[in-house]
């Protein structure tokens, strides 16, 4: 790998200041200062030091986020906090919501630099469930809860759409509170399912993907890395 790149892979540099830090004296290698940006390194076995710090290639990182409210999932700035600057890891800008879920609604949120890993998470060919909680608007009860079970198993035709929902899952916890276990990740589905019932979805919280469920130890806002068997599950 070329040194100026490696500067800007480990280090908050881009590769333009890279080199600058190269020209001005700040890089050794292998404990001797160095200049040309365009050195091939080993990065296994070289050592490259800026400014005092060793510098290591960071590994592929996958990330269990509780979102809180008013945090966006988009990797650009935008009125609210971004996912990405409730992680504190070295370049965490590399990470990527691993799907994405509304500023408003609150929960399990994967974020990961592995894009392999991403695909097999979100790809639909997989059909991977993901559950959500949402408190209602209207209460649902007898015949009109019975009538909405039997919609969501049935497929919902949502406005806008040519095709209906894949069969989903509803199961009220009470009147207002219900857990809806989706395989799609359209557009605002839930709050458009629960629309096309007639409802509204006051608040929504997403609390398993899979079979990976939020860790209850995490209040929002705060994340963990996942451990190997939990990275296996996809």
């Amino acid at each position: 790998m070329r040194l100026d790149r490696f500067l800007s892979e480990t280090s908050p540099l881009t590769r333009s200041l890279a080199k600058r830090a190269l020209k001005n004296g700040e890089v050794t290698l292998n404990g001797e200062p160095i200049k040309q940006s365009a050195t091939q390194i080993d990065t296994d076995n070289d050592v490259v030091v800026l400014n005092g710090e060793r510098l290591a290639l960071v590994g592929l990182r996958y990330i269990m986020l509780h979102k809180p409210v008013d945090v966006e999932c988009n990797a650009r700035r935008g009125l609210y906090q971004r996912a990405i600057d409730l992680i504190d890891l070295p370049k965490a800008d590399r990470l990527q919501p691993v799907g994405r879920l509304d500023v408003d609604t609150t929960g399990l949120l994967l974020l990961t630099d592995d894009g392999q890993w991403s695909h097999r998470v979100t790809s639909p060919r997989h059909r991977c469930a993901k559950v959500y909680i949402a408190e209602l608007a209207e209460p649902m009860e007898g015949a009109t809860a019975e009538w909405a079970i039997g919609q969501v198993a049935d497929g919902l035709m949502l406005d806008g759409e040519e095709t209906p929902t894949q069969p989903a899952t509803l199961r009220l916890l009470s009147p207002t509170q219900a857990e809806l276990t989706i395989t799609e990740g359209r557009y605002h589905q839930v709050k458009r399912m629960f629309a096309a019932l007639g409802n509204h979805v006051n608040s929504l919280h997403r609390s398993s993907i899979g079979d990976l469920a939020l860790d209850a130890s995490l209040a929002p806002g705060e994340w963990r890395e996942l451990t190997t068997d939990e990275i296996a599950l996809f």
